[in-house]
């Protein structure tokens, strides 16, 4: 299944006729995969479409999780975050120690 092919995929746009084109020939009528080039290279495009809309998006992801790490601290009263709050708590950083120390012996058990 792809997208709906009616929304505008300006990259896209040979692939998509190039597929239309195919599925009105009496070929694509009689064979199933009559059309499955045209398909694959549609396919093809649209995950490089999506790849790239997604790093745009994900671009400054970094800078946004930590202006909201800021502002969560602030409004719960706190100076640090909530990663530095566990970097200094000392039972956490046992308990993560003895979580490493078991799986360490388990897989050297193979």
């Amino acid at each position: 299944m792809h997208p709906p092919l009616d929304r505008p995929h300006p990259r896209c746009q040979l692939e998509i006729n190039g597929l239309r084109e195919c599925h009105e020939t009496k070929a694509s009528k009689l064979r199933f995969w009559a059309c499955n080039d045209a398909k694959a290279s549609l396919d093809k495009c649209f995950r490089e479409e999506k790849e790239e809309m997604l790093r745009k998006m994900n671009a400054d992801l970094d800078e946004k999780k930590r202006e909201e790490q800021e502002q969560a601290a602030l409004a719960f009263g706190r100076k640090e975050t909530f990663r530095e709050f566990l970097a200094k708590d000392p039972t956490y950083e046992r308990e993560v120690e003895r979580e490493r120390q078991r799986q360490k012996s388990w897989f050297s058990m193979f």
